[in-house]
């Protein structure tokens, strides 16, 4: 049977533990009633394998763990891939944010567009914190190294400005390039996805990503949802890399 798979929030090589604090301790000591003795899989920071780690303390907000053995070898992507994702209804990003994390996203970026509802973009600060907690739980059960970044929301052309890479927007209105053969033209490392809000990029925000050089893709005839768009875009750009870094 499969251990299941933490990641430390705190690591000390020289004592040979790792810890989990707050509310992630939490949920290990009192959700799932974690006891001294139990053994877990714990991937650790930087370039260290994840390990075998056996539980020496429970506290409230504090599990401790002496390490053992290590259970797998680094498994680091060979490529980067950031998601911009236009700020929807919380519930579907929800549900995006985290089949993205699943799928190996480097960093999402929620992004305030012209169609963004104004009460989902106020209230859109006050989530990352839980849009952090779930990519973390969502990295554990797919057994990644790390979780992904959630950053702040940010204004559109902001992030426009400053992403890096082949940098990509889903557009409704693009029909000649399909994501599929813009990927095989330009084998890249990295890679930047923008994802629009319900609605769509307008015509000026379309604009604005041409004048910075970011180059406009189709995932077919039909209308798709944010978080439909956000997964089969990821899926095929996972799958792009994968099959450039295995040449």
């Amino acid at each position: 049977m499969t251990r299941r798979r933490w990641i430390a929030d705190e690591f000390d090589a020289g004592r040979n533990r790792a810890v989990l604090t707050g509310e992630h301790a939490v949920h290990l000591s009192r959700v799932l009633r974690a006891k001294v003795g139990q053994e877990f899989e714990i991937a650790l920071p930087g370039e260290h394998p994840a390990r075998l780690g056996r539980i020496v303390a429970i506290d409230n907000s504090r599990v401790e763990f002496e390490l053992g053995q290590p259970v797998s070898s680094i498994l680091k992507p060979a490529f980067e891939i950031n998601l911009l994702l236009a700020i929807f209804k919380f519930d579907r990003m929800e549900w995006a944010i985290e089949k993205a994390t699943e799928l190996g996203v480097s960093r999402i970026v929620p992004v305030i567009a012209r169609r963004t509802e104004k009460p989902l973009a106020v209230a859109a600060g006050k989530r990352q914190q839980r849009w952090q907690r779930l990519a973390l739980q969502a990295s554990e059960q797919s057994r990644r190294q790390s979780e992904p970044e959630i950053a702040l929301p940010m204004p559109l052309k902001k992030v426009i400005e400053s992403a890096s890479g082949l940098r990509i927007v889903l557009s409704e209105t693009e029909r000649d390039q399909p994501l599929q053969r813009l990927l095989a033209a330009d084998p890249v490392s990295a890679v930047t996805l923008a994802i629009g809000p319900e609605g769509g990029w307008t015509e000026e925000e379309l604009a604005l990503f041409a004048q910075h050089e970011w180059q406009a893709a189709t995932l077919g005839k039909s209308i798709l949802r944010a978080e439909t768009a956000a997964i089969a875009a990821l899926a095929i750009v996972v799958s792009s890399l994968q099959f450039s870094a295995a040449r």
